[in-house]
């Protein structure tokens, strides 16, 4: 193999341990907290996020994050009872 080669192999290694580890796990299985006020589920990658209340919340879009964020309590308690009672039907 050669150095070239070698190198290469190397940073994708570091490139992919790099994004492992800022890899972000949120509430809601990682459904859009916006669908979800919405009842609608969206899933996602999580890599639009926003913490509230010491929990990290995923959105499918940066206007679902916005529209949620401007009223994330109210918004928040449309998201728990809607996933709530998904999860138990």
């Amino acid at each position: 193999m050669s150095t070239v080669a070698k190198s290469s192999l190397a940073l994708a290694f570091v490139l992919g341990f790099a994004t492992t580890a800022y890899a972000v796990t949120g509430e809601f299985g990682n459904q859009c907290s916006w669908g979800l006020a919405n009842q609608k589920h969206v899933q996602t990658d999580c890599t639009i996020n926003s913490s509230y209340g010491g929990h990290t919340y995923c959105f499918g879009s940066q206007e679902a994050q916005t529209n949620f964020m401007k009223n994330p309590s109210s918004n928040l308690a449309k998201a728990e009872a809607f996933y709530k009672s998904e999860r138990k039907g």
